[in-house]
């Protein structure tokens, strides 16, 4: 039998000898692309090469992507347990060639891997072309010699690929498996094709035309191949088995599952879920995802949450889920080494998460099952389901998947009335960033040369206006000016872009920002005065204050990101940055707050390093080389075969495309401002470096000067000095609370003399000056102690506002309850009250009414002893 690894090892060995270069899988989140919550096919990582963004030096690529489809427009949780081929994560195997080989390359070395590297018999291979597509129909029955038996012309619904609505399209070619005939289903195209016996394992795409808005399809100067085949599945093929959660990927994660909950059944649909559901959380927590309320984060908790309630399903009341990353990176550890390494951070991050979920679940699945109970029809109101989901966080799916395995359904309408906020902020969250439409074609390539200086002359490429191409741009319009060349660093890697303005003869454009549109920076801003036109000579100017304050900051957090790994441990890892002339802040994977003493290392060790004065290096080396020399890369960045790699000494070296300064003694003063957690497992650090930072330190001194004129103490025993007021003023405080319960004590046994007798029971209704809460509930058990069967109220006013308390000894509390005592009195004094039979407490507002409703107790109680 062949396990999933050799076929993995294989695949990539049968393309790497056809001249393919063997790429890594990209991380599960798109660097640079927020059209997309996870990486789900192998081709993401290459988008931008087939839309000619980017240039390969290799034509040809192989790779085993990491995918995940559990969120967005491809999301397969809820099928997920219930189907034998349904997942959250799946490896896809691909070859890929950048205008180099097309077709007859491709479906050759499709059919050869499978007949001839796995012995496929021909005889259970299905292949379907698109219907118009002639060219690979002719390929594969007279070339390759595929039995037209075994053999279907297909529509463009299952058949034609494009990318989007516009750009890169083509026709498929699919290969199917046959699982034979004991198992229900057509082949494809057939109307029996939805049965399992028929399994498609190999996708062949041909980018043949560009799509325009029209619809009309133009031949590629450069058509290029993208395939995809699950490994899960082709392994299932090869290793006998007709469900994936059978081959050996699944199997062993599966056995580590029933064996944690002491049962032999691994064919339980819940222990499939939890196998599926702790690949795809261990490697979105690899790739930078932590659990939140909303985007990835979300639907990370999600699955983890789905993943929990299976487990008490099987019995596993206590944590279990982190329990299984050991056996997890035992099967793909070898595969994927960074799973290896992240280890100990995800085990982390799923044990606190669980922790999080234990607290509620259980509550959660009473509410639930007391909600079905009183149900009177077979759909579980939006109002339980939205229940659940704010309160007990149980995802919608979560409470839709109980619902199935109960014969119910829920209101779907009805809970997305309640989420109808939520869902406003998810699609917000979800749509291309920087306020530039990702359909937004703008042609050209700006060069940028920005390293070396701020200035330069340059030629306008295109001029926009609300997203419009237009031809000139006047005074008073906001807009975007796109340059052949720029010194504006465009946003990217969380540094901002840069500001400044571009003048020519009798016009000026202030530029308020830059970002990157495909290969086009764009500068955006407004016409001050003047025109401008396409075809101008232009000159741009960046400010260049601005400039070298964001390169000061940005500098500084790659110090702290070494020192944070120095101080914290090699578990920390960017997890999103902001770099702006004014401050920096830095997102980083720990899963406890920083201790000031770790903070203050954190700052003198990135301060040690700023004195150094080390030279800032960059180097321009190929990718690998440049891993191979230790370099980071930072969070969201996606790098090109050739890499700018920055080097401050031996204390930091990354990949980077930013602005930074000469020296990290230009740096001159770094300073942390604020540490705080922002998510689980993610803290945050806020700092500020230069002059502000210099302003922060002198305000600071300025704020311990006027401490030390107030205490009159020096600045260097301060300290000391405020420690001894401090403790002064706590011994006079309890000083203070003494003198004032003696002082009730007193006022109370006077009182004491003024109850009125009513029936028997002794009534006293008083106000008592200069006392807090605390001496008037002493006061209470004092009078209670002394005047036996009694009814009080006690009341005392400070700055207009009125504190109340009623007590009713025992005997009495059957006739008289102080709550109803005591609101009755605040009602009159503009305000409410209540609490125990025998003691409660009120307050009010209007203390001008306050004698005139103490001197109503006796009356009320009277009025209840005699009831």
């Amino acid at each position: 039998m062949k396990t999933s690894a050799d076929i993995r090892q294989l695949f990539l060995d049968y393309f790497a000898g056809k001249g393919h270069e063997v790429v890594e899988s990209s991380p599960l989140v798109p660097a640079n692309d927020p059209t997309l919550l996870f990486t789900n096919a192998g081709m993401v990582q290459f988008k931008d090469v087939f839309l000619g963004n980017e240039s390969r030096k290799i034509p040809r690529a192989t790779s085993t992507q990491r995918c995940v489809r559990a969120g967005g427009k491809h999301n397969d949780l809820e099928n997920v347990g219930y189907t034998a081929r349904h997942h959250t994560f799946f490896e896809m195997l691909g070859n890929f060639s950048f205008g180099d080989y097309f077709k007859r390359e491709a479906i050759q070395y499709a059919w050869e891997f499978l007949t001839v590297s796995l012995a496929l018999p021909p005889e259970k291979l299905w292949v379907t072309v698109f219907e118009e597509d002639e060219e690979a129909a002719d390929i594969w029955l007279n070339e390759v010699g595929i039995s037209a038996d075994r053999f279907s012309r297909i529509g463009a619904k299952d058949n034609f690929w494009s990318m989007g609505d516009t750009g890169p399209c083509g026709p498929c070619s699919e290969i199917f498996y046959d699982h034979g005939e004991e198992v229900a289903g057509g082949p494809p195209g057939s109307p029996e094709e939805d049965g399992d016996r028929y399994i498609e394992i190999w996708n062949l795409v041909f980018m043949q035309f560009d799509r325009s808005a029209d619809g009309t399809l133009t031949p590629l100067p450069k058509p290029s191949v993208d395939t995809g085949m699950g490994l899960e599945r082709l392994a299932a093929v090869l290793q006998g088995k007709h469900n994936n959660y059978d081959i050996d990927l699944f199997q062993n994660l599966i056995t580590a599952i029933v064996q944690l909950a002491g049962i032999d059944d691994t064919t339980h649909t819940s222990a499939r879920v939890i196998a599926d559901h702790i690949r795809s959380c261990a490697f979105m927590i690899t790739d930078g995802v932590q659990p939140s309320n909303e985007g990835r984060g979300y639907v990370l908790r999600r699955i983890i949450r789905r993943a929990i309630r299976h487990g008490h399903k099987l019995g596993l009341k206590q944590a279990f889920f982190h329990k299984l990353v050991a056996p997890l990176v035992n099967e793909m550890g070898d595969a994927f080494p960074e799973l290896v390494k992240a280890q100990p951070l995800v085990e982390r991050a799923l044990a606190l998460e669980e922790e999080r979920f234990a607290d509620t679940l259980d509550n959660g699945l009473k509410i639930l099952d007391q909600a079905i109970d009183a149900m009177a029809d077979k759909e579980i109101p939006g109002e339980t389901v939205f229940l659940l989901y704010d309160t007990y966080g149980f995802p919608i799916d979560l409470t839709a998947d109980i619902a199935r395995e109960r014969n119910l359904t829920i209101d779907i309408a009805g809970f997305e009335r309640h989420m109808e906020a939520q869902r406003n902020r998810a699609r917000n969250a979800s749509q291309f960033a920087g306020g530039l439409s990702e359909n937004l074609i703008i042609d050209g390539e700006t060069v940028f040369c920005g390293y070396d200086h701020t200035r330069q002359e340059a030629t306008i490429m295109a001029l926009l206006v609300d997203g419009e191409n237009v031809n000139t741009l006047e005074a008073g319009q906001t807009g975007i000016i796109v340059l052949d060349h720029t010194p504006f660093y465009a946003e990217s890697g969380g540094q901002v872009g840069d500001k400044g303005e571009i003048n020519s003869a009798g016009a000026h454009f202030s530029v308020m920002d830059t970002r990157k549109q495909g290969k086009a920076f764009a500068h955006m801003g407004e016409c001050k005065h003047g025109q401008f036109e396409i075809g101008q000579q232009i000159i741009a100017h960046v400010d260049e204050s601005n400039r070298q304050a964001t390169a000061l900051n940005h500098s500084a957090t790659h110090l702290l990101h070494a020192a944070l790994r120095q101080v914290l441990g090699d578990h920390v890892n960017q997890k999103g940055s902001l770099v702006n002339a004014q401050r920096l802040r830095f997102d980083f994977s720990h899963y406890e707050a920083v201790s000031a003493e770790q903070v203050r290392e954190i700052e003198r060790l990135v301060n040690q390093q700023i004195r150094i004065n080390h030279t800032v290096e960059t180097r321009l080396m190929p990718l690998e080389k440049a891993r191979d020399c230790g370099a980071m890369a930072l969070f969201g960045e996606k790098y090109d075969d050739e890499v700018r790699v920055l080097s401050m000494g031996e204390f930091s070296i990354e990949l980077c495309g930013g602005t930074h300064v000469g020296r990290t003694g230009d740096i001159g003063l770094f300073k942390i401002i604020n540490e705080a957690g922002i998510a689980s497992g993610v803290r945050r650090i806020e700092a500020v470096t230069g002059d502000i930072a210099l302003d922060i330190v002198e305000d600071a001194e300025n704020r311990l000067s006027k401490i030390s004129d107030l205490v009159k103490a020096k600045a260097d025993n301060v300290e000391e000095k405020t420690l001894q007021l401090v403790q002064k003023n706590r011994q006079l405080e309890k000083e203070l609370e003494s003198l004032k319960a003696k002082l009730a004590s007193s006022a109370g046994q006077d009182m004491a003399n003024e109850a009125i007798d009513i029936h028997g029971v002794k009534v006293l209704a008083a106000k008592l000056d200069g006392v807090d809460v605390k001496a008037l509930r002493d006061a209470m058990d004092q009078l209670k102690n002394k005047l036996g069967d009694a009814v009080i109220v006690l009341a005392n006013v400070s700055d207009d506002k009125i504190t109340l308390i009623a007590g009713v000894t025992k005997a009495q509390t059957e006739k008289v309850r102080a709550g109803d005592l005591v609101a009755h009195v605040a009602k009159q004094v503009g305000g409410k009250g209540g609490g125990r039979p025998d003691m409660a407490q009120g307050g009010g507002n209007q203390p001008e009414n306050l004698s005139q409703a103490l001197d109503s107790v006796a009356q009320w109680v009277t009025d209840k002893l005699e009831a």
